[in-house]
């Protein structure tokens, strides 16, 4: 009897064990939660920095969720869905746009608050996130009297997500550090649906401090968000992915263009070809619409211009070959010239269609 008394608590304990067992190779099998991991990512930068928590109860299933200060500058088809989505993660947002209707547009629609300057928008907050137009859009935003850098505390991290110069983000990281702030430069790619849904990818560059401290904001509108390296590596990055644009887009031009005068059915076509090694973001998203004529969406021709200038400029400082570039650069200076500057990239189809009429 004793004996088998043994025999049958061995087994219970290993019976034990092996579910013990199976329950922690389960619990390592699961996925880390992207939210709560931000979520104290962030709340330990708070803690370390000194800066306020408030406690968001709406969020996260009824448990507390951390809130920040944040200053969204610049409300353009980019910033606006952006600033929504910090809005609606529930942080304390306040926002500025040069023309004060947009700004108030974008409370009525998300809540939030608006300010007259950029300074007004950034005073307190932790975090200030811009995205306007260009080098000299950027510079007023952040210097002067009524500049964000002027509003700004101690320790706070200006983050800018405009395509820009590494020159101009050079100077602002040196005059942030001079301040005592911090200043991460991170371009975005994705397009307007990409920021309504929160699905960019974000190439950054600066310090890896003030990277880890902006990467749980990023992420509420991110699908991918990186940092590449010191400051300026972001902005390169950038250059690197409108590059490849360019070429793709014109690629896809040519081959759709190809298929009309070879009498083939454009949608057909690229529903054999996408499936293969010809296919892109490009061909998945754009092909319809330029088979229909449809340009009047989507990342416009003198954005492009400009963020191809920048690439065009700089190859010549780093001694980089750009033919393809340069060449796809003067085809949209002739859409400009139709009249296109506002349509859509992908109206170099347009362009050939022109060409040959």
């Amino acid at each position: 009897m004793l004996v088998v008394f043994r025999q049958g608590a061995r087994q219970q304990e290993i019976k034990a064990h092996n579910h013990q067992k199976r329950q922690h190779d389960r619990t390592a099998r699961q996925p880390k939660k992207p939210f709560e991991d931000r979520r104290h990512a962030l709340t330990r930068f708070h803690l370390a920095s000194g800066h306020g928590i408030v406690r968001n109860p709406r969020r996260d299933n009824g448990k507390e969720a951390t809130m920040t200060k944040l200053a969204f500058l610049g409300l353009g088809v980019m910033g606006f869905p952006m600033a929504g989505h910090l809005q609606a993660a529930g942080h304390d947002v306040c926002v500025y746009n040069r023309s004060p209707a947009k700004a108030e547009d974008w409370v009525s629609k998300h809540g939030g608050r608006s300010a007259p300057t950029p300074r007004d928008a950034a005073s307190g907050a932790d975090f200030v996130m811009a995205c306007v137009g260009n080098d000299d859009d950027l510079r007023s935003v952040c210097l002067g009297p009524d500049g964000a850098f002027a509003g700004m505390k101690e320790g706070a991290i200006f983050v800018d997500h405009t395509t820009v110069s590494a020159k101009v983000t050079e100077e602002l990281y040196g005059k942030a550090r001079d301040g005592g702030l911090s200043f991460v430069d991170a371009p975005i790619s994705g397009g307007q649906a990409g920021a309504e849904n929160g699905q960019l990818s974000i190439m950054c560059g600066g310090d890896q401090a003030a990277y880890d401290a902006a990467e749980p904001v990023m992420n509420t509108y991110a699908k991918l968000c990186r940092r590449i390296g010191v400051s300026g590596a972001g902005q390169m990055t950038k250059m690197c992915n409108q590059i490849a644009i360019a070429g793709l887009v014109q690629g896809l031009s040519e081959a759709l263009h190809f298929a009309e005068e070879a009498g083939l059915d454009g949608r057909s076509v690229v529903e054999v070809i996408s499936q293969g090694a010809a296919g892109s973001w490009q061909m998945s998203n754009r092909y319809e619409t330029m088979l229909d004529d449809a340009f009047e969406h989507g990342f416009a021709v003198d954005w492009m211009r400009k963020d191809l200038g920048i690439c065009l400029a700089t190859a010549e400082e780093t001694g980089a070959s750009l033919p393809v570039t340069a060449l796809v650069d003067q085809f949209y200076k002739d859409v400009q010239n139709m009249g296109g500057g506002r349509w859509d990239t992908s109206s170099l189809f347009k362009r050939l269609r022109k060409v040959k009429g």
